[in-house]
């Protein structure tokens, strides 16, 4: 029988590898755990406190409006005799836009103020001789004269030639002749002109400015709109027979011849006196002025003037049309003179003063920035849509052709401004219900600073009163911790 001897147990290669790949995870997950256990640093993104300027503004949206802007007509009823512009033309201020037919009220006046220079007359003499009779009562026939001659004077066209439009006749026919202009167009070097013979003798330019026809008075022009060329023939004749108002006028005028030889009739066989002894009572003298400021009233009323320098807009007047009083014709506004309208909020117009600068940006010039001031800040709200807000005025600094009614308008009102203030941007502030804070860094920790701010401007920068100090550095709160 063999002796079996004992001997260690003999491990295999397989499981020493295995024993081996055990131990050496354990000691990289003992390591990992070690190193999760290990306190480590933070990291932390500063804001540094600099000085800089700050600009607080205020922005609305607004539009351009003409500074001026006026609607007229008629104060007086009547037939529109004369229409002198159109829309778009450039006026000035007290020119003559459009007219009535005045004749009857020339008449009127002159009548009125022969009767005025009678009744002073009168009143000065206790008796009237008879070459005082002749001299008023002439003046009254010269004057119905006058009237008949100028009766609605016009150019009228000879022979076929109804495609063209004719020149204008304005002014009044100041001398005693009767009889006709002969005119005729031709080219000239500024246009088209016209030679005139017969009363008198010339030759004009044809423009839309009137222009004299010699020396009695008229004016000729002819607007640019029109068309007309060389060789057509017009004539005026002096007084116009089938004038509208010819035969009125010359009714007048027969009346005037026959009321003076009664007159002087009268005058032969009379001498004008009341009881008292006086021809004429200072009553009829007030009665006389006030019938000449009652006629020169109507006359002012016939005709429609530029109360402003500007471009009309609205032209509705044509020679023609009866106007009725008050009636709306005409709209004027200033040229090349415009404003911004513009409504801030209740919350920022405590901010806005009168002289405020402003930068604004137009909608039509998109690319370009516009300087201005606060014009004016009107002291009663406006409540649109149930949002309060107060109307504001804005000038330009410079005119600029270009600027139109109606643009809108980008505006940035400078309310406050300072210089060289210590400054940070706004996500370096933290605001909570305690106030308001800045944060540092002291010995690995982070402490809260109280600061007081001022102004803020559209960039983000605000201006920190108190708290901290130029140079100082404090956590971006916004992007605080890695």
């Amino acid at each position: 029988m063999k002796n079996i001897t004992s001997s260690p147990l003999q491990v295999p290669h397989k499981l020493n590898r295995t024993k081996i790949i055990i131990s050496v995870i354990a000691l990289v997950v003992v390591g990992i755990g070690g190193y999760s256990l290990w306190p480590k640093t933070p990291i932390y993104q500063f804001v540094t406190v600099e000085r800089g300027s700050i600009a607080e503004t205020v922005s609305v949206t607004g539009n351009t409006t003409p500074i001026s802007s006026v609607l007229l007509g008629f104060g007086n009823s009547g037939n529109i005799a004369r229409v002198n512009f159109s829309v778009g033309k450039n006026v000035s201020k007290g020119q003559v836009l459009a007219e009535l037919n005045t004749s009857d009220l020339q008449a009127q006046i002159k009548q009125a103020q022969a009767n005025l220079m009678l009744q002073l007359a009168q009143g000065q003499n206790t008796t009237l001789n008879v070459d005082q009779v002749k001299k008023q009562q002439n003046i009254l026939v010269e004057n119905a004269y006058s009237a008949l001659l100028n009766s609605s004077l016009a150019a009228e066209v000879i022979g076929d030639y109804s495609g063209y439009d004719a020149p204008t006749v304005t002014g009044t026919y100041i001398c005693t002749q009767e009889g006709s202009y002969n005119l005729k167009t031709y080219s000239s070097t500024g246009g088209i002109s016209v030679t005139y013979s017969g009363l008198e003798q010339g030759a004009l330019l044809l423009t839309d400015i009137p222009r004299p026809i010699g020396k009695c008075g008229l004016f000729l022009s002819f607007e640019k709109t029109k068309f007309l060329q060389s060789g057509i023939e017009f004539n005026i004749t002096i007084p116009n027979t089938s004038a509208s108002n010819y035969n009125i006028n010359k009714n007048a005028y027969l009346a005037a011849q026959a009321n003076r030889d009664k007159a002087i009739a009268d005058a032969q066989a009379t001498i004008y006196h009341d009881s008292d002894g006086v021809t004429v009572s200072q009553t009829q003298i007030e009665n006389a002025r006030a019938g000449i400021q009652s006629v020169e009233a109507k006359l002012q009323n016939s005709q429609i003037v530029a109360p402003i320098s500007g471009v009309i807009t609205q032209f509705d007047a044509k020679v023609g049309q009866y106007a009725s009083p008050g009636t709306t014709l005409i709209s004027i506004i200033s040229q090349g003179a415009f404003e911004v309208d513009a409504l801030v909020s209740e919350t920022d117009v405590g901010k806005v003063a009168l002289s405020n600068k402003v930068t604004m940006t137009l909608d039509a010039f998109p690319t370009e920035t516009f300087m201005g001031s606060v014009l004016y800040i009107e002291p009663a709200q406006t409540t649109s849509e149930g949002v309060v807000g107060y109307k504001i005025k804005i000038t330009f600094d410079k005119a600029d052709p270009r600027i139109k009614s109606g643009l809108t308008a980008n505006i940035d009102i400078k309310t406050r401004y300072k210089d060289n203030v210590p400054r940070l941007p706004q996500y370096a502030i933290l605001q909570n219900n305690d106030g308001t804070f800045v944060q540092v860094v002291e010995n690995n920790k982070i402490k809260d600073i109280p600061v007081t701010l001022g102004l803020q401007d559209r960039d983000g920068n605000v201006e920190v009163i108190s708290g901290v100090y130029e140079g100082q550095q404090v956590l971006n709160v916004g992007l605080k911790q890695k």
